[in-house]
């Protein structure tokens, strides 16, 4: 497979030449706000990344085509782990993005992660919902529905499967409210994921999991959003978040 199918004259260099065209800016008076700007990754950074490394635009990977987020592994500078996160952190908030993958790719939109030396990973204290090819059957064979995409990962599965071909724009709509207690998921318009943000119940969830003994994971209500590097082409657009009332 070629690193750069973002430049082939083919079907996924064709979806993002075709973005190009629609603004990648959002009205602030609806209470949408963008988290990336369509041409550089201006309010991102690289999880325990240098902090040189994001000037003069360095991302290890990361790179905007055409109002495209991108990450292709074949631009890395450094071997080291290059998922990025937003420079501000949220608490309650309703985040909105389009995903796409190449085959047998994986990532994942995180929440609640802690920038802090003791947090090798991103993953270690934030909450990932999967993003995956979901035709890469020996991948979901292994691990289950608990892990293809749309999942709370290693926690719980979506009710339904309605993820689009690798080629294909997938939609998350987010909700996080640790107000009213709330999370779900809204996947290509369906929502497949319901679930509490704390409390005994998310407890319970966490210490029924792989997580149990991860001390700083799903612990903290205020934290960053992450998009997680797993080795994969994977491309973001249309990244907006709403902030909700604390």
């Amino acid at each position: 497979m070629s690193s750069s199918w973002y430049q082939r004259p083919l079907r996924w260099a064709f979806y993002l030449t075709l973005v190009s065209f629609v603004s990648c800016a959002t009205s602030e008076s609806d209470g949408w706000t963008p988290l990336f700007n369509g041409t550089d990754l201006a309010g991102w950074k690289v999880y325990q990344g240098p902090r040189e490394a994001n000037a003069p635009g360095d991302y290890n990977g990361w790179i905007a085509v055409d109002s495209v987020l991108v990450f292709d592994p074949a631009r890395r500078t450094t071997p080291a782990p290059a998922s990025i996160i937003t420079e501000k952190s949220y608490t309650n908030f309703e985040l909105s993005l389009e995903w796409m993958v190449d085959p047998q790719t994986n990532s994942g939109v995180l929440f609640g992660i802690q920038d802090l030396p003791e947090f090798e990973q991103l993953y270690h204290t934030g909450v990932e919902i999967q993003v995956l090819d979901d035709e890469w059957t020996d991948y979901i064979e292994q691990r289950g529905d608990i892990n293809r995409a749309a999942s709370l990962y290693n926690l719980m599965p979506p009710s339904a499967l309605v993820a689009k071909p690798t080629g294909a724009w997938n939609h998350y709509l987010l909700h996080v409210d640790h107000k009213l207690n709330e999370g779900f998921l809204v996947f290509n318009g369906v929502e497949v994921l319901r679930f509490p943000v704390h409390g005994p119940e998310w407890e319970a969830m966490v210490a029924n999991s792989g997580f149990a003994d991860w001390p700083g994971f799903g612990r903290f209500q205020t934290g960053h959003i992450g998009l997680q590097e797993h080795g994969g082409m994977v491309a973001y657009r249309r990244i907006k978040i709403k902030e909700l009332p604390e």
